[in-house]
């Protein structure tokens, strides 16, 4: 297997299982499907983080503020020095979407467990039904860091600049304009279907293996250097609504090491809905 760049920020399952005693560690499970993931059953020591509640806010269209941040990580008894290791279902798309917010507001110390559920459970690695305790700690976060995130006049300021390349990581239909969700998310459609003008689409399931874990560094190269996308360039990831872009983004970021990676989490249901937006399908 081809190493990656920045092993600080991934592990595999093996290295898990030897770390639930560790009180340094701290497990986070992040689904978007609590009800038939989690609660089914769990890493030993996993504490739950259901995307929709504990990483969206309910009320605004947005990710969650500092303090919420900051609560979140006080429930689950983490301070900065605290590594975090978060998996999840969906072949990780939300614990990568986790991992980005987590980095967004400054905690240096995650790593996100290679192949997420679908691996862990391939290799018959045993789960439990007990919930760890709530704990209390007193996280103070750090500043947002706006350099890993792309809002709406980003976006359309990259359109005019050579030196940007929008990648749109959902399927060849959502890509093309043939649908506008896949069919497993009837209600988040967006008014119109296709993408962002200049878009590259490489899907995001191009970047992983079978089991869910990343291909290695050389296929990865060629994977997004064909297309285009290479590192001396402002690389904007998008998706549908910020979830499978988040996991691009820490391909690129993290695995091929790119300098300016920022992920677009206002995605297509933002742009397809905005009234005079540019598509093309």
């Amino acid at each position: 297997m081809n190493m990656y760049y920045d092993q600080d920020v991934i592990c595999d399952t093996a290295w898990v299982e030897s770390n639930l005693d560790n009180p340094n560690v701290k497990i986070l499970e992040v689904d978007y499907d609590v009800e038939n993931a989690y609660k089914v059953g769990h890493i030993r020591g996993a504490h739950m983080v259901w995307w929709k509640k504990d990483i969206n806010d309910l009320i605004r269209r947005d990710i969650i503020d500092k303090k919420q941040f900051e609560s979140l990580m006080s429930k689950v008894g983490a301070t900065k020095d605290t590594i975090l290791v978060l998996y999840g279902d969906f072949n990780n798309w939300f614990a990568a979407f986790a991992f980005w917010v987590f980095k967004y507001y400054g905690h240096k110390n995650i790593k996100l467990m290679n192949g997420g559920r679908k691996k862990w459970e391939l290799e018959g690695k045993s789960y439990t039904t007990d919930e760890p305790e709530p704990s209390n700690s007193q996280y103070i976060s750090e500043p947002p860091d706006e350099g890993l995130r792309a809002y709406l006049p980003d976006v359309k300021r990259a359109l005019e600049k050579t030196e940007t390349a929008l990648v749109d990581v959902r399927s060849a239909k959502e890509f093309s304009g043939e649908i506008s969700a896949p069919p497993e998310y009837p209600m988040e459609h967006a008014q119109r279907a296709g993408h962002i003008p200049t878009a590259k689409n490489i899907p995001w399931i191009e970047a992983v293996n079978n089991d869910g874990t990343f291909k290695g560094v050389n296929e990865l190269k060629e994977l997004y250097y064909n297309k285009g996308i290479t590192p001396d360039k402002h690389i904007i990831c998008y998706c549908r609504i910020g979830e499978r872009s988040s996991h691009t983004w820490f391909v690129l970021k993290y695995l091929l090491g790119f300098p300016s990676v920022r992920n677009y989490d206002g995605s297509w249901t933002e742009w397809g809905n905005m009234i005079g937006n540019p598509i093309e399908k």
